[in-house]
């Protein structure tokens, strides 16, 4: 069986698109949402999209079904946001394992389908760790700059948790994505190192960050190249960028890390910039399109979508990515 180390030797492999974007399109109520295993939970649950695991697993596993048959490799867990600081929006703390062992089976259901299918197309599953709604290395207070609302150990054991849970069932990668504080990224890639070292695996991890401004910075205010700098002695399946941004306006950004990493580069951008209402309206082609300059100027090894993107979006770049060879990555200053 091919692993997904040798398969980004290969070719450009293509990512899917939002989770979110598609889960809007069923319209589930509160009711949807509880299923039968959550029927009295004593507070509301609805918009917790990653519940929907356990209480809509087929819906769940159509979205991925969709994401495949327009030619993704790598779909991810419905997990971006199962993390015990996260789930605690909706006092669901003491589930955390379970919704990410099930996203985690249900996504490796789907897959394997594709895989036995065709052999020649091996399909992986990416299990998603977002980046929770605290930042470790900034204060959500103004008048107390020193106060954090969480330590780095609080992220380690609830990144810990997540993986854990997310190997159990079945990924075949990690995907630390939409990182907007990169001193939350490290706490996850700690505790993955651990579980490397406790489980004696090899866990193949991506990282993206994100570029939340123009100013070409994330949220914790580093650069591209000091994003880069900053995690580049961990070994990594990939590094790059996802969401905030469209196409176009991510490029620069990946064109840093292209000239620079010594590992191959992802990029998972949105469908261009929301509009007034937070709608994304980019079509397929326009975003295609754009996606061709990354192609053209040999940035990328993986290339996926984020928010407002679709099916039809997917569809749109595997098509497109078929013609071009993937990104080189740098040799080591001394090797040949």
């Amino acid at each position: 069986m091919s692993t997904i180390q040798d398969e980004i030797k290969k070719r450009i492999l293509v990512l899917d698109g939002a989770m979110g974007t598609m889960i809007q399109q069923y319209n589930f109520s509160e009711e949807d949402y509880r299923g039968k295993q959550f029927k009295d939970f004593h507070v509301s649950v609805k918009g917790n999209n990653d519940m929907l695991s356990i209480t809509q697993p087929e819906a769940i596993k159509e979205i991925h079904r969709k994401y495949l048959e327009a030619g993704a490799d790598i779909i991810e867990t419905n997990t971006f946001s199962s993390t015990t600081i996260a789930m605690a929006d909706y006092e669901m703390e003491d589930f955390v394992y379970e919704l990410n062992f099930q996203s985690a089976k249900i996504a490796k259901e789907v897959a394997q389908e594709f895989t036995i299918k065709n052999s020649d197309k091996p399909r992986f599953v990416a299990g998603s760790m977002g980046p929770t709604n605290k930042t470790a290395s900034m204060s959500p207070q103004v008048n107390d700059p020193g106060f954090r609302a969480v330590t780095f150990n609080d992220l380690r054991k609830a990144y810990k948790q997540q993986a854990e849970a997310l190997l159990d069932g079945g990924v075949d990668l990690l995907l630390i994505e939409t990182v907007f504080d990169t001193l939350n990224a490290k706490a996850a890639l700690f505790a993955i190192e651990e579980i490397k070292i406790e489980r004696n695996i090899a866990i193949p991890t991506m990282l993206s960050g994100t570029i939340t401004d123009a100013s070409g910075r994330t949220l914790s205010g580093q650069t591209a190249e000091a994003f880069l700098i900053s995690v580049e002695h961990i070994p990594l399946l990939s590094i790059g960028f996802n969401c905030a941004l469209g196409a176009k306006q991510l490029t620069p950004h990946l064109e840093v890390l292209a000239h620079k990493s010594k590992m191959p580069v992802s990029a998972h951008p949105n469908a261009g910039l929301p509009n007034a209402f937070g709608e994304y309206d980019e079509t397929p082609e326009q975003m295609a399109a754009q996606i061709k300059t990354y192609l053209d100027k040999n940035l990328v090894n993986i290339i996926g979508g984020c928010c407002g993107t679709t099916p039809a979006h997917i569809k749109a770049i595997a098509e497109l990515v078929k013609d071009y060879k993937p990104r080189s990555p740098l040799t080591p200053e001394g090797e040949i």
